[in-house]
């Protein structure tokens, strides 16, 4: 339990840098004077980068072993965290997040795989759910104090915050982890990690530049969407022929395996798809503060983070497949009231109320099902198992988040017509007046957006539905 509390502190820092950009998206566009096009790759590209650098973390962990690559993780993090405070202008900012991803993207695998060599299969789901406290703490308190630095101090308090929690797991850990064991290490495949990070990022991009343009047929946007569907194509055919292949595609001839990361991939997209458009919505519609944006965060983080510790301990008695389509339905019923209630003056108890059955059955799905799909894996396999599916969920989390802005980016030019700049930088343009005049049609273009996130949520039930339907230890 010790080593657990260590690695939630970990993954509460790194939790916590993607839910303090959400709410400073609005400010940061100001600041920069960018689009949101622009400035949405700086939780993108954060998220892009978790993702890409997952699957070499099964090779580093061979290498340089789990405790000192862990640690030295969370220190390359803290050191991204400085210089992202210290940006100049947006594309530095891109740039010292990518930095800070490819760092924190170690932490949760690396942290799981300490875990899993811990701890015996009869308390995975008790500890998993222990685990779990950062998805309540890092979102719970990630917007509070980010919205208070941001509106008081600066927004590049939000990323110094970082350093002394950073320094407090390095110590703990130092102390508690246990001593890595000599291993033979596996080999790198780099032509594999060559494909595959390339290829996700030129997709991101050429997906987010059509929305961006409004069209998909210019060169600039074709060429990256061309190559990055190539890439990740000859990434596949790598994996299925190479013999020590970046991501063991093994593991997905188990029928329990595909199927969570079919759910993940699927529920992960439209989830945290959303994680820009409740901030944006209360800052650009509603006028609030980004302190009070991110308060108004609260029920959704602690239906999340509640739904988390009594699923993380329900998985070990209830089979995924009753348990998961459950969280799934609670949390598309949660989306579907908030959605038919946002307007330019939704009730606050409404939508908070609506904002509780969102998060809970968040929590009711991520972390069951990460955790049924890592349950039966053997000591040798567990590593590479728990990466790819860490992989599935921020590199689903990213397409998500770029695909909401680029759909709310369309939605929004019908209301405020781009004047140059982008029509985030034309809304921030119009006068209080003009401004009030467009509240209600601006609502109209988040609702809008939000059915996305549904439908894609709703589509998770089909592989949750092949979910194990019999009980763990059976």
């Amino acid at each position: 339990m010790a080593i657990v509390l260590v690695l939630v502190l970990g993954a509460v820092m790194i939790t916590l840098d993607t839910t303090v950009v959400n709410v400073a998206i609005n400010k940061l566009s100001q600041d920069f004077d960018a689009p949101l096009a622009t400035v949405q790759w700086v939780a993108t590209a954060y998220s892009l980068a978790l993702g890409a650098v997952i699957p070499g973390t099964a090779w580093a962990v061979g290498r340089f072993g789990a405790r000192r690559l862990y640690l030295g993780a969370i220190a390359a993090f803290a050191a991204g965290s400085v210089l992202a405070g210290l940006a100049w202008n947006i594309e530095s900012l891109i740039v010292f997040r990518i930095m800070q991803g490819v760092s924190g993207g170690m932490v949760m695998p690396v942290g799981m795989t300490i875990l899993l060599r811990a701890a015996g299969s009869d308390q995975l789901g008790k500890l998993m759910g222990t685990l779990g406290l950062a998805i309540l703490v890092g979102p719970l308190a990630g917007p509070v104090i980010g919205g208070w630095l941001i509106d008081e101090v600066s927004w590049r308090w939000m990323f110094f915050v970082n350093v002394p929690v950073a320094v407090a797991v390095v110590l703990l850990g130092l102390q508690t982890f246990p001593r890595d064991v000599p291993e033979t290490p596996r080999p790198l495949d780099v032509p594999g990690m060559l494909l595959l990070s390339p290829g996700l990022a030129a997709l991101l991009y050429g997906v987010t530049t059509g929305g961006e343009r409004g069209g998909f047929g210019s060169p600039g946007v074709l060429f990256p969407l061309v190559t990055g569907v190539v890439l990740s194509a000859l990434f596949v055919l790598r994996a299925l022929t190479a013999r020590h292949p970046l991501i063991d595609l093994a593991p997905f001839r188990d029928r329990t395996y595909a199927a969570a990361t079919g759910t993940l991939t699927l529920f992960a997209s439209g989830y945290f798809g959303t994680m820009l458009l409740l901030p944006l919505y209360l800052q650009v519609v509603r006028g609030e503060s980004t302190t009070v944006a991110g308060a108004l965060g609260i029920p959704f983080a602690l239906g999340s983070g509640v739904a988390v510790q009594v699923a993380g301990r329900l998985v070990d008695r209830i089979p995924a497949g009753r348990l998961v389509p459950v969280a799934i339905a609670t949390s598309v019923t949660g989306f579907t009231l908030f959605t038919v209630q946002l307007d330019a003056d939704a009730s606050y108890w409404g939508l908070c109320a609506a904002m509780v059955l969102m998060g809970a059955g968040g929590g009711g799905t991520m972390m069951p099902t990460m955790t049924t799909a890592t349950r039966g894996m053997s000591h040798e396999r567990a590593p590479a198992a728990s990466t790819t599916v860490n992989l599935v969920n921020t590199t689903s989390a990213a397409i998500g988040m770029a695909l909401a802005s680029v759909i709310l980016t369309a939605f929004m030019s019908g209301v405020v017509p781009d004047t140059g700049g982008g029509t985030l930088q034309a809304l921030h343009r119009l006068t209080p007046e003009a401004h009030a005049a467009v509240a209600e049609p601006l609502s109209g273009a988040f609702r809008d957006t939000y059915w996305f996130a549904v439908g894609i949520m709703l589509l998770a039930l089909i592989p949750a539905s092949f979910l194990p339907k019999h009980k763990p230890d059976a």
